[in-house]
């Protein structure tokens, strides 16, 4: 049986070399361990997400003295998405191990994955508490999946992000979806298979600052709410006709009431009120059918999700190619 482990990474130079060495022991130990039942191999994908400091030399470097290891490098940054994606494509394993290189996911929970795979489960999924969470952030969080389950087509769970382990056929699967616009929590969700969940206590970066500011997570959140669903359009639909009604039974009310006391003079401040109102309405609506208008413009120009500019390994032949690799 092959594990293989996707690292997307950017700009994690300070803590590339430490990651490698603990996830290796820990591999290691798990491979003794299963040696007795079945024989357990692994390899390391490391995806370099364009990274401007020297995380793509101290990768070769590694792949120089680990012959498990595997490396791919984009001509740019182009997301986390596009990084996950390189790293199944060129993951080979019959399971197939998604994290993070700061250590905020836990290398020896990759035994208790692969523990639950063997038990039959597709997706095993670690759902991290929010413990040392900001407040603001902890409450905002569970607003916005309590919100957004209403409107998306998938279940999408609070805690729970790209740390997981996936069957090879689920991981073919995934690569089947070629959409350009990505959101991998809500694909995970929708390819479905038999999947279980399990919490570990949340960890604290060891090194550097997040990658993810406030505007990167507002927008991935407003991905996460516009790509697997149409129901804002439907939404838009719904509002103008409640806005016509309101604005029929005005009309009637106004004409009922000149007809009583006849035409009275004042109304400036009601009729600036009502256009302005009108006016914003109609810019949120035309912003959010440009989101989707943009998204079909990205679809049908079919450019590929990255570029390589270095590998040490192609994408293997056997494998479903979510995207062409262009070299």
């Amino acid at each position: 049986m092959l594990i293989s482990i996707v690292v997307p990474c950017f700009n994690e130079e300070e803590i590339i070399g430490r990651f490698h060495d603990h996830v290796t022991t820990e591999l290691e130990s798990l491979a003794a361990e299963f040696a007795r039942d079945l024989a357990v191999q692994f390899e390391l994908v490391y995806v370099d997400d364009g990274s401007h400091d020297r995380t793509l030399p101290l990768l070769e470097g590694i792949a120089a003295s680990d012959p498990r290891t595997r490396y791919v490098s984009f001509s740019r940054n182009f997301g986390k998405e596009a990084a996950m994606l390189a790293g199944l494509q060129h993951a080979g394993g019959d399971a197939v191990v998604i994290m993070d290189a700061d250590l905020q996911h836990p290398p020896e929970l990759i035994r208790r994955m692969l523990r639950l795979h063997g038990e039959g489960f597709d997706q095993v999924v670690a759902r991290r508490t929010r413990t040392g969470d900001r407040v603001t952030r902890t409450v905002a969080a569970r607003v916005y999946y309590r919100l957004i389950n209403r409107l998306v087509d998938v279940e999408l769970v609070d805690g729970v992000g790209d740390f997981r382990l996936l069957s090879r056929r689920t991981v073919d699967a995934i690569l089947e979806l070629t959409e350009y616009n990505r959101f991998s929590k809500g694909i995970f969700a929708w390819v479905g298979f038999r999947t279980t969940t399990f919490e570990y206590e949340n960890v604290r970066r060891e090194q550097g600052r997040s990658k993810w500011t406030f505007g990167k997570l507002f927008n991935y959140g407003l991905d996460g709410l516009i790509s697997f669903n149409d129901k804002p359009l439907r939404a838009a639909l719904h509002l103008g006709l409640l806005l016509v009604s309101l604005a029929a039974a005005y009309a009637a009310w106004i004409v009922g009431d000149a007809l009583v006391n006849g035409v009275d003079t004042p109304g400036y401040v009601t009729l600036l009120v009502t256009v302005t109102a009108l006016a914003g309405v109609q810019m949120v609506m035309l912003g959010l059918v440009g989101e989707y208008v943009g998204r079909i413009y990205y679809e049908v120009k079919r450019r590929p999700h990255f570029l390589v500019k270095a590998t040490n390994t192609p994408v293997p032949e056997h494998r479903p190619r979510g995207e062409l690799v262009r070299r």
